[in-house]
């Protein structure tokens, strides 16, 4: 497998434009977005920080003396996986409480981080939560996403305008927007990865209790107008 390319991805303007007036932002999504790398983005051309709750002593730490751990905390920092660490949550009330300057921390948490209730109970009106989806296909080819202002604009044509996509269209919506699939060299090494990736034990939980309920698919992509269209992405 080769190294994932960086995509510029649509979200970080809005993160960036949070940061400047809200003092925690919270950057949510399924497992393998590029949750970490967009934080990192932002979060190393600004001077942040980075702890990862990943890594067992800094998890550890947070969770037997949360008022201290976030005490000793820099003035600029960037927190990955904080689901991790539910009783952060009221700590980091208190310290933003203490200080409303914008932008101190920036949060990633995966999927079911809004299912904690600390969370929703102790930073509701202090953070700003976005939603980052797998890379869209005008992501992916670096391009401005134009569909809906020509669907909705005076320039939206019909029919003989559009290109077919037939096979590539298949392949495009098997190859899906993660990351570290697409980084795969075939289609079976991508199918691979999506196979391993779905059965957690939340996943099955969910599916088993209510397939509906499920807010993700690992096949997730966003659709645009084909390249060579008048309307192309």
């Amino acid at each position: 497998m080769t190294d994932a390319p960086l995509h510029a991805r649509f979200l970080l303007p809005r993160l960036t434009e949070a940061l400047a007036d809200t003092p925690v932002v919270l950057i949510h999504g399924p497992r393998q977005c590029g949750k970490t790398t967009l934080a990192r983005q932002v979060g190393d051309a600004e001077g942040y920080a980075y702890l990862s709750f990943d890594d067992d002593v800094q998890r550890a730490s947070a969770q037997a003396d949360p008022v201290g751990f976030v005490a000793d905390l820099p003035d600029k920092v960037v927190l990955d996986e904080v689901q991790r660490v539910p009783g952060l949550f009221t700590s980091l009330k208190a310290t933003v409480d203490a200080n409303r300057r914008p932008g101190r921390f920036i949060l990633t948490g995966s999927a079911n981080v809004l299912l904690v209730p600390k969370l929703a109970d102790s930073l509701a009106g202090r953070m700003e939560i976005l939603r980052l989806h797998p890379l869209a296909q005008a992501e992916l080819a670096g391009a401005k996403p134009g569909f809906l202002p020509a669907l909705f604009g005076k320039g939206f044509k019909a029919g003989a305008s559009c290109h077919r996509l037939g096979k590539a269209l298949a392949e495009r919506v098997a190859a899906g927007g993660y990351p570290a699939a697409l980084a795969r060299s075939t289609a079976r090494r991508r199918a691979a990865w999506y196979r391993d990736y779905t059965p957690t034990p939340w996943c099955s939980a969910m599916c088993a209790t209510s397939p509906a309920s499920v807010p993700w698919t690992p096949y997730p992509v966003c659709w645009h107008w084909p390249p060579g269209s008048p309307h192309a992405y």
